[in-house]
């Protein structure tokens, strides 16, 4: 059946795998083949390709006539006849005669791959399915589908490699392919000032500033545009040539080199329809291999063997959280499956099930399976210190409460908070992130009151912010000279050619003689002499100087000996901290764009030096409950509450005790933590980054060495002092092993007390001595019971052995 090519009216065909490399018009004959039907459904890797496609839809049969569904948007008619998806919020329950799942080789997708595999085995069109992705996913298919019709299709154009080139020689019509956001700033910035300007196109963008952006390139007001990945999944431009600055990604888990097969995904944006494209690596980068050039312009990959499986939604079990934990667990039935390692969605569901007032409210099947519907609210704001688990938790209590609804003022209050167009363009796409939330919230309409209230109003935010944004990213990265021609959002006139733009870009050596830069880059005011040499050959020098020339001093100043060049601050989590800049503007934004880089690689090192003892190769040999303990330690900087982890050591075997404690990790009756992060510099790193992820502002103290209690700052989420080690009793912040030495000494007088006369026991004055706390303020902060003055231990017995007796 290999190679079988089908016609239009064929009926009943069954399951189609339509395979084939970029620009073979696959997603296209999805489409046409769809309306042939009377009903369809289509999934889409990427919300901004689902919207996309919907508007080709809606404008051949109407919007009354098909329903869009993503995360965050759900636009449903009474009666649709199709229905435009991204993959995972498929109504897959519902009967259409047509079903397609585009990018189905993401099934082997460490986080996402578990969607795409489950809709590969499970998502059927009651008339017709197809399957639309790379060759690579063929043996995966033929073994799991083994009646699939393997349908293969040839690129429309021809894809050729073009070695290295030097920004200056990059053709119009380039798309540059960068993997982080600031990278992709700093590109962005060095075309505008050499080339006029250039579009940026980022997955984090929301549908109207990623459209509106397109539309100022695909209008020829810019010949560049700078991008992420997030252009390699289908998204429809004309592009001549891509050029990738990178060939490395963080992939979520591991920064990592890119896989050929997404070499290819990428590169294959090139060309459009029967135009033919190229691509080439940015210097100073060097030329892609040989070999890896002929993989792709061939499209020859190695075949995936294994994806990412998890048990379908229609068995996971609901009568209790232990049976949903234990039904996402689940082992996979088939050796071609491998189990999904990193889910957001599953993380939050431990880490909510181990808090008390959650697992009150978490009896019975309907209540369960809200508990779910709730932890797979995405994190889009990438909240530290549990941020995100907070606000679940917050909309779960509200949603298990008499009135079963979310409260119209709480909404109103936090989305209010973001309604404020000003701001640059990092606060504005946080802002969006923060509103897309809110968007995913609104559209589920047993949650809140008067859901089309709701989802006009966070529509309306988030327009609002996208356009701020569209008109940040034109001011910042578009010279007022280059933007050209038609409005952006008109008919795109023809291209006309254009001679590249050389600018020669240099600083104020006079200026910089004057200023605190003038040893430094030794400035000579000589006629003649070329500038921006010193300083360039500075900054490479800085660019390449080892980790140990770098220092952060305890006010979280990064500096070079005794320049400061920039200061922590916050990142997507604790473990990834950014730096910004704090050298001065003597420097281009291309200098400054690469250090900045640099200082952000050395942060990211200096967070991984401290973990180090939970990141050893011992970790491979634990159960999946033990690394589950490893990560919640890694997050919380080495210290976390001992229940906060409770679903994982209640499953721990001896083993995984073992190992753990190898690896420096006590867990004691209160608190799990590591000894060595408890000391000199380990401390005073936990208390940078700590501070780091905390609002302008608002700090915490570096603890001196001898220091076993804090007294917390009122402003401070106490969670940002467990991360610390030092976690909040009452009105102290102590020590974690102060904790557990003081609790085992209140449990040792307790147990001599048993055969006394009198229950309970009086406390020792010597306590206070330990903490600085009045002894019956500690005792009460860690639960002991006063009863006519005497003490007796919490109403829930901590201790390991006593919870393995209760069970």
């Amino acid at each position: 059946m290999h190679g079988h090519v089908i016609t239009p009216g064929t009926p009943g065909v069954g399951v189609v795998a339509m395979l084939g490399p970029t620009n073979t018009g696959k997603t296209h004959r999805a489409i046409e083949r769809m309306l042939e039907h009377r009903t369809g459904m289509i999934g889409l890797p990427l919300r901004l390709l689902a919207r996309e496609v919907y508007d080709r839809v809606s404008a051949r049969v109407g919007e009354s006539r098909v329903a869009l569904v993503t995360g965050e948007e759900k636009r449903i008619p009474p009666h649709p006849s199709y229905w435009v998806c991204t993959v995972e919020s498929m109504p897959v329950e519902r009967e259409v005669d047509f079903l397609a799942v585009d990018e189905i080789q993401l099934a082997a997708h460490r986080q996402r791959g578990h969607v795409f595999t489950d809709r590969l085995l499970h998502a059927r069109g009651t008339r017709e399915t197809w399957f639309m992705g790379a060759e690579t996913i063929r043996p995966v298919i033929e073994q799991l589908v083994p009646t699939a019709v393997i349908d293969r299709h040839p690129r429309l154009s021809q894809l050729r490699g073009a070695g290295s080139m030097s920004l200056g020689a990059l053709p119009p019509r380039t798309a540059i392919v960068a993997f982080s956001t600031n990278e992709v700033y700093e590109l962005a910035e060095r075309l505008r000032q050499r080339r006029g300007g250039a579009a940026v196109v980022l997955g984090a963008l929301s549908p109207r500033t990623r459209n509106a952006q397109v539309a100022l390139y695909q209008a020829g007001e810019v010949d560049y545009m700078v991008a992420t990945d997030a252009i390699g999944m289908g998204l429809n431009m004309d592009v001549d040539t891509v050029a990738f600055a990178s060939l490395r990604k963080y992939d979520g888990h591991e920064r990592r080199e890119l896989e050929p097969a997404e070499l290819a995904q990428i590169a294959g944006r090139a060309g459009r329809a029967h135009n033919d494209g190229q691509f080439c690596t940015l210097a100073p980068l060097p030329s892609l291999p040989d070999q890896l050039v002929d993989a792709i312009e061939t499209h020859r990959f190695g075949n995936l063997s294994r994806v990412v499986w998890r048990t379908t939604p229609t068995r996971l079990q609901f009568d209790s959280v232990e049976d949903l934990i234990a039904s996402l667990r689940q082992k996979p039935p088939r050796k071609l499956l491998e189990l999904v390692r990193q889910a957001e969605d599953f993380d939050t569901l431990v880490q909510l099930a181990a808090r008390e007032q959650i697992q009150a409210r978490a009896k019975g099947r309907a209540a369960v399976e809200l508990l779910w519907q709730v932890c797979q609210i995405p994190d889009f704001r990438k909240l530290a210190l549990d941020g995100h688990v907070d606000l679940l938790a917050e909309i779960y209590r509200q949603l298990t409460s008499s009135s079963e609804r979310l409260d119209p003022d709480w909404m109103n209050q936090r989305i209010s908070r973001i309604d404020d167009t000003e701001g640059d363009i990092h606060v504005l796409m946080s802002r969006i992130a923060f509103v897309r939330t809110w968007t995913y919230v609104s559209n589920h309409r047993a949650w809140i009151v008067d859901a089309e209230h709701w989802q006009a109003r966070t529509r309306a935010v988030e327009d609002r912010l996208s356009d701020a944004l569209h008109e940040r990213l034109v001011a910042r990265f578009v010279e007022r000279e280059a933007r050209r021609g038609p409005p952006v959002h008109g008919p795109a006139r023809p291209r006309q050619p254009k001679q590249p733009k050389r600018r020669a870009v240099s600083i104020d050596r006079e200026a910089v003689a004057a200023g605190p830069f003038a040893k430094l880059l030794e400035v000579e005011l000589e006629p003649g002499q070329r500038g921006g040499e010193r300083d360039d050959a500075w900054v490479q020098e800085l660019v390449d100087a080892p980790h140990e020339r770098f220092v952060v001093d305890d006010r979280g100043n990064v500096r070079d000996g005794e320049l400061e060049l920039g200061h922590l601050v916050r990142g997507v989590d604790l473990v990834r901290p950014e730096v910004t800049l704090t050298i001065g503007e003597a420097l281009g934004a291309g200098a400054r764009a690469r250090i900045q880089r640099r200082l952000i690689a050395w942060a990211r090192d200096l967070a991984h030096e401290l973990l180090a003892p939970l990141r050893h190769n011992t970790i491979d040999a634990l159960s999946s409950d033990a690394r589950g303990l490893i990560y919640q330690l890694e997050q919380g900087l080495g210290t976390i509450h001992r229940g906060a982890a409770k679903a994982q050591l209640l499953r721990l075997a001896g083993r995984d005790r073992k190992l753990l404690t190898s690896l420096g990790v006590e867990i004691g009756a209160r608190m799990i933590w590591l000894p060595a992060l408890l000391r000199g510099e380990a401390l005073r790193v936990r208390a940078l980054l700590v501070d780091a992820a905390l609002p302008r502002g608002v700090r915490v103290e570096v603890p001196t060495p001898e220091a076993v209690a804090l007294v917390p700052n009122p402003d401070v989420n106490p969670n940002a002092y467990t991360a610390l080690g030092f976690p909040v009793f009452g009105g102290r912040a102590l020590r974690a092993d102060v904790v557990e030495r003081v609790d085992a000494m209140l449990r040792g007088l307790a147990q001599a007390s048993d055969d006394a006369d009198e229950p309970g026991f009086e406390l020792p004055p010597t306590l206070a001595d330990q903490t600085g706390m009045e002894v019956d303020e500690l005792a009460r902060a860690l639960g002991w019971v006063e009863q006519d003055g005497r003490w007796h231990p919490p109403a829930e017995p901590p201790t390991p052995s006593r919870r393995r007796r209760k069970r």
